[in-house]
């Protein structure tokens, strides 16, 4: 199968990514991954990135796409793939669209995520980082022991900045404007299926597998 999971931040995309593609034997492709491995490869395409990212921008759809093209065309993504991150907006699910279709493929489902917006600011403004070891806990979720310290090393814990509610809220705010109208772009195709991704993580991925296995996957 080819897939694409898309969701808001906070959604549990990444984890249910691995366990989606580890469930189907397919690998799971992100952007973010593509632009480590062409960054650290020093690719013509990686060099391009780098320029951009370094200098705190963007990097174009150009060349974000160039660089899917060129790990969807590697062997192991032959027989399907799923796509955790990427496409990010009708444009660039537009060019995906082209870039199958020049592969001679098209994509099989789109799984969308479906958590709203307070459950969201609930997840993330909840999450304390350890200043020591690095360990995420939940104030709701996955408490410590003792309010503030680190169960694992005993060090202070701190809210990031990308998890206070204002920030979150922004995220939200630009997911809607450029991520989000890929539900309508998609659902024209006939090829999205919204999953609940609320409860716990098994349940969300039980649902994910159930409805691929409806439409055959």
């Amino acid at each position: 199968m080819r897939l694409v999971l898309v969701g808001p931040p906070g959604a549990g995309k990444g984890t249910q990514a691995e366990f989606i593609a580890a469930h189907l034997a397919l690998p799971k492709i992100s952007t973010g991954d593509i632009f480590r491995a062409n960054v650290a490869a020093g690719t013509p395409l990686g060099v391009e990135a780098k320029r951009y990212m370094d200098g705190g921008q963007l990097v174009p759809d150009e060349v974000t796409i160039n660089m899917v093209r060129d790990r969807l065309a590697d062997p192991d993504a032959a027989d399907g793939f799923l796509l955790d991150g990427f496409p990010r907006t009708v444009p660039q699910a537009s060019a995906l669209d082209k870039l199958l279709a020049d592969l001679g493929v098209g994509l099989d489902l789109v799984l969308e995520l479906v958590v709203d917006d307070d459950e969201v600011i609930r997840r993330l403004s909840g999450r304390r980082t350890c200043r020591g070891c690095g360990k995420v806990w939940h104030i709701d979720f996955d408490a410590p022991t003792h309010e503030g310290v680190c169960d694992r090393c005993g060090n202070e814990l701190y809210q990031r900045d990308d998890d206070k509610a204002e920030t979150v809220s922004e995220r939200l705010r630009v997911y809607a404007r450029d991520t989000a109208p890929l539900v309508d772009f998609y659902g024209a195709q006939g090829k999205l299926v919204g999953i609940d991704a609320t409860g716990p993580v098994e349940d969300v991925t039980v649902r994910a597998i159930d409805a691929l296995r409806s439409y055959g996957g």
